[in-house]
């Protein structure tokens, strides 16, 4: 039975690690001016203070004075705090806390289709890319799926492209990645198709994901009277940019920018 029962603690460690590892840490959010902190010494009532970072990155604090929080993590302001009150000799051994109670120093842009563009501050230190799209209202009608990201890390370039719809229907989460002051999201528009020549409806469409040369000419309303869905052709252009005339199969999948066109029957 004791057997049994560390077999089965060991896999519920493995488990757990394993769910963690599988999860990107959230980043430890970096202090920046407009943000309002609590700070709180252990039995120092007298030292408690509530400020906000300067446009500098410094606050003024009792006994030490200016202190550069700007661009360091809650946890090393703490221990800042904690070694400038300790090599002052003003207490011994410190156990600083601090509370980030306002977050403004951290804003996201979101751009391109969405139903509310603009820079929007970070509420919290997980803030993920889906969620800060939701802050602008979500994609707005005529908006692509994919959500590009772009911002630094570790002082390097920093690019994600995420596509929304999959991490809801395939459950493809790790494109939903934590974002960090300073980030852009941009959402472009929509892949589109046209069609023209006999057709109830021609016009420019928005290309569906997985949608096919049929369900293109349904989209414009299918042929007139005197239009031939047996001569239908595509205009596709190459990556090379030359525009080449196909004549596909109705089951064949059409392409962003593809030109449908109906001939009128010849009978």
């Amino acid at each position: 039975m004791q057997r049994y029962f560390m077999r089965l603690v060991l896999a519920l460690t493995m488990w757990v690690s394993g769910a963690a590892f599988a999860l990107d840490a959230a980043p430890d959010y970096p202090l920046a001016a407009g943000d309002v902190i609590k700070i709180t010494v252990f039995q120092n009532p007298d030292l408690s203070l509530e400020t906000r970072v300067s446009e500098s990155g410094t606050i003024s604090y009792p006994l030490i004075g200016e202190v550069n929080l700007g661009g360091r993590s809650v946890t090393e302001s703490e221990k800042l705090i904690a070694k400038a009150l300790s090599d002052g000799g003003f207490i011994k051994v410190p156990q600083v806390s601090i509370v980030l109670t306002q977050m403004r120093g951290n804003q996201v842009s979101v751009l391109g289709l969405v139903n509310r563009p603009g820079r929007f501050p970070l509420e919290t230190a997980n803030t993920r890319l889906t969620e800060a799209l939701a802050m602008a209202g979500g994609v707005a009608a005529g908006g692509s799926d994919v959500v590009i990201l772009i911002g630094t890390r570790n002082g390097k370039p920093y690019r994600v492209e995420a596509d929304i719809p999959s991490m809801f229907l395939d459950n493809k989460r790790d494109s939903d990645v934590y974002v960090a002051g300073g980030d852009t999201l941009y959402v472009h528009r929509a892949p589109v198709f046209y069609i023209y020549g006999e057709v109830q409806r021609p016009g420019a469409y928005r290309l569906e994901r997985g949608m096919t040369v049929m369900q293109g000419l349904a989209q414009g309303g299918g042929p007139t009277l005197r239009g031939s869905e047996k001569a239908l052709k595509v205009m596709r252009r190459d990556k090379s940019g030359v525009v080449g005339q196909l004549a596909p199969a109705k089951s064949d999948a059409l392409l962003a920018d593809d030109v449908i066109y109906v001939p009128e029957s010849m009978f």
